[in-house]
């Protein structure tokens, strides 16, 4: 019998054995022959198999690992090397004996014993005939059993239908191992190759994916032609059942879309991030659900949090939703539900605070002191919503930093000014893309608390979109009796803003929803007089300054009269604003002497304020044209505090006409037509010659027209410029004056008397004349900001004029 190398066979490769060994890969007619010329012993060795059957012709390699087996297969090798194989009925069995073993089995010869690295020994062996078992007459050291040979029934060589039915496996046989991934395609060489019908039958038999009792009823088939149809049969269906699983597989391939695709794609870069240290989807989801666990949060959001966490869980991470929901539920996490920073009580070292921080503001301060002892009191008191109103630059948003600090609450501050969309108030729904919490849902979650300092700046400079108002979104916020459940559209669920303690700020109520108004406690901020802006500018801004340019107090020293120098010549609004820009020139005026080490003055003189910021810029005579009739002094409230202006009027001939310049208002326009009709209606007790009026135009001018004006705050003032102009007398000096006036001739109270105080007091006015209505405004204001100033309360025209105009007329007066 010839032998050739052996190649192809994986199930031997497998089980670490040579491929070059030289063994029996098929058998020829010849060998069949050969075999069938062979007597059988009598008696033979008997080695169970578990998980297979052996069929004549086929080679196979057997692992043995039981101790009986190991020492039947050595000895036989060391013999004979004829063994009797046989099945068992139960693979669980350790010890089969006689009733455990199938009574068919093959005579097999032992081609090689391998001893493998793990200890077990690898035989290589071949089928030769079958045989039956006639009796076990030993089961020590090992089973030996008499046997009788099992001839089989073989159909004459020119059998056509045996024929057949041997190319239909054969051709079978082809197809599945052309469908098959698992076998490899070398097999077809082998089945083509393979001459012997019957070896054939044996060799597929024993290759074949059927169970240890399928095989060894083929086994035991006599009838040659039987068992190959039979073999066929089980051929046909293992060829249908991978055909069926082939279509499968297409199907699903050819179903996988370009997303599907991706999601592997991404699940291998996924794999590649957690190797580099990143994170998985199921490590996010723990992590998240561990973080929940330490949370104070309601029953509810509890609820609420899980359920859309378990929906996180069921998201492909890589579609465009999981993102939203992965913020949505960072979101919750990171919002400090119930987590209250602890307020400090100490109303004295807050008070101290506050006076430390900001010079004056005695209003504000003791609001603030009210706040701290009602809520050490109740200790549950509903925060109020505190709205600081006045000028630019007299320290609000600043204030609300002080407050925080003295209360021992986080301080956070949200800039107000042109927004126009309600989303930044409420949120977006976060089924849109790139959906994001309100502007007040993230400041808490930086503030880390859930009652901090909350200043709401520039309120009264919201804007109305296309995409909403945002300043009836802040109704809720900022209402007492609703904030306790606020809804931000991106959280979807109620967060309490009851223990935030808002504080807004504004520089005109007149632009702030009137409900939005109405929500809040006004508290009047007004600006500083001269005496406070040197105090401020001493304890605060120049120590500021010296601190921002790297210098220290010895390095520049500016006096009070300086300061003062600089406060009335180069600064004009209500705040400090102004003023600190002009000390920091003070400041780099020192500090450009040092670095180039020049000599200069460490003490500051009025020269050097000269020299470093020019000419004083607002000093000016108030009251050079003070001989003129028809000039008259008035106070205005600006958005930079108080300020006065001037009222001129002048009279040419014509037919009474009214003309009115100076970038007036219509306000102001119509108090200049009620006064002249006043005087109109009332020449004679005025002593004014009607005629006069019908000969002459009048022209009233408010200087400085580049700048907008209006109110009824001048409707005195003109009414005085008109009268003294028509009698030619003169209005008495240092007097100014505010009020609306009627047609009846009533005398009105007007608004923002102490800027208009404070104006009057840096221009150098001595009198002022109000409205009676307006007594309890100078009452609530300190006297020490009223010194040198003389009151006058009117309730009708007639006062004023008699309290401004005085009785003599003025020189070379023009003959009207």
């Amino acid at each position: 019998m010839g032998r050739t190398k052996f190649k192809n066979l994986d199930s031997l490769s497998l089980q670490g054995i040579d491929e070059d060994a030289e063994l029996i890969p098929l058998m020829t007619p010849e060998d069949e022959e050969e075999i069938n010329k062979e007597d059988l012993p009598e008696v033979l060795p008997i080695l169970p198999l578990r998980n297979t059957v052996l069929f004549p012709g086929v080679v196979i390699p057997i692992t043995a690992g039981r101790d009986t087996s190991i020492k039947l297969i050595n000895e036989a090798n060391n013999d004979t090397k004829v063994i009797g194989v046989v099945s068992q009925k139960d693979e669980k069995v350790e010890n089969p004996t006689a009733q455990d073993i199938n009574k068919i089995g093959v005579v097999a010869r032992i081609l090689r014993v391998l001893k493998m690295p793990d200890g077990n020994t690898t035989v290589i062996i071949q089928g030769k005939k079958r045989f039956e078992v006639d009796e076990v007459i030993a089961d020590k050291p090992f089973l030996k059993a008499r046997i009788i040979e099992v001839p089989e029934a073989r159909p004459a060589e020119e059998n056509e239908e045996f024929k057949a039915i041997i190319d239909s496996i054969k051709e079978l046989a082809l197809q599945i191992i052309k469908n098959s991934p698992n076998i490899p395609s070398e097999a077809s060489f082998a089945i083509q190759n393979i001459e012997s019908p019957s070896f054939l039958i044996n060799f597929v038999s024993s290759n074949m994916n059927l169970s240890v009792e399928e095989k060894q009823k083929l086994l035991e088939t006599n009838d040659l032609k039987e068992r190959a149809l039979a073999t066929l049969k089980f051929m046909n269906m293992e060829y249908h059942k991978l055909e069926l699983r082939n279509d499968i597989q297409n199907k699903v391939q050819s179903d996988m879309s370009q997303q599907q695709r991706e999601y592997f794609l991404h699940q291998q870069m996924k794999t590649i991030q957690e190797e580099l240290g990143g994170v998985s989807h199921e490590g996010e989801v723990e992590e998240m659900r561990a973080r929940a666990k330490k949370k104070k949060w309601p029953e509810n959001i509890s609820e609420h949090f899980n359920k859309e966490l378990a929906k996180m869980q069921r998201m492909n991470p890589q579609v465009a939703e999981y993102s939203i929901q992965r913020n949505y539920l960072d979101l919750f996490l990171d919002l400090p539900w119930n987590d209250f920073s602890k307020d400090k009580f100490d109303l004295k070292r807050a008070q101290r605070i506050l006076d430390r921080d900001h010079y004056g503001l005695e209003d504000v301060k003791e609001r603030i002191i009210e706040y701290l002892a009602v809520l050490k009191l109740r200790n549950d008191m509903k925060s109020p919503i505190l709205c600081l109103y006045g000028p630019p630059g007299v320290g609000k948003t600043s204030l609300g930093r002080s407050v925080a600090e003295a209360l021992g609450r986080e301080y956070v501050r949200v800039s107000l000014g042109g927004l126009r969309d309600e989303a930044e108030i409420r949120g977006h729904r976060k089924t849109y893309i790139g959906a994001m919490p309100g502007r007040i849902i993230q400041s808490l979650k930086k503030a880390g608390t859930s009652n901090p300092v909350f200043v709401l700046d520039e309120i009264d400079k919201l804007s109305i979109g296309h995409s909403g108002d945002p300043s009836s979104a802040l109704l809720e916020v900022l209402d007492p009796e609703q904030n306790s459940e606020f809804h931000d559209n991106f959280l979807e669920m109620p967060f309490d803003l009851s223990k935030v303690m808002f504080i807004a700020t504004a520089n005109n109520l007149g632009t702030i929803q009137p409900a939005l108004r109405d929500r809040m406690e006004i508290i009047n901020v007004t600006g500083y007089t001269i005496e406070e802006k040197v105090e401020i500018a001493k304890q605060h801004l120049l120590p500021k300054q010296l601190k921002e340019h790297g210098l220290t107090k010895e390095n520049l020293k500016i006096g009070k009269k300086q300061l003062e120098k600089i406060v009335e010549g180069y600064t004009r609004e209500s705040g400090v604003r102004s003023l600190e820009k002009q000390i920091a020139k003070m400041v780099r005026y020192a500090a450009k002497n040092m670095a180039m080490e020049e000599e200069y003055n460490i003490k500051i003189k009025d020269s050097d304020i000269l020299d470093v910021l020019g000419s004083p810029k607002l000093e000016r005579n108030k009251y050079e044209d003070n001989e003129t009739a028809g000039v008259v002094t008035g106070l205005a409230w600006t958005q930079v505090g108080g300020d006065i202006l001037f009222i001129e009027s002048i009279l040419s001939k014509g037919k009474g006409s009214l003309n009115i310049t100076g970038n007036l208002g219509k306000v102001m326009k119509e108090s200049a037509t009620i006064a002249l009709e006043y005087i109109k209606g009332n020449a004679e007790a005025l002593g004014i010659d009607p005629e006069v009026m019908d000969k002459y135009n009048v022209h009233i001018h408010v200087p400085e027209g580049a700048t907008p004006k209006d109110g009824p705050s001048a409707g005195i003032t003109m009414l005085t410029s008109l009268v003294s102009l028509y009698t030619q007398r003169k209005v008495k000096k240092s007097i100014a004056m505010t009020g609306e006036i009627t047609l009846r001739g009533k005398v009105l109270p007007v608004g923002g008397i102490k800027e208009k105080i404070l104006a009057a007091k840096r221009a150098h006015i001595k009198e002022i004349i109000l409205c009676e209505e307006n007594r309890r405004d100078v009452e609530d204001i300190k006297e020490e900001y009223l010194k040198g100033l003389t009151f006058h309360y009117v309730k009708e025209m007639s006062q004023v004029i008699d309290l401004a105009i005085l009785d003599e007329k003025v020189k070379n007066p023009k003959q009207l």
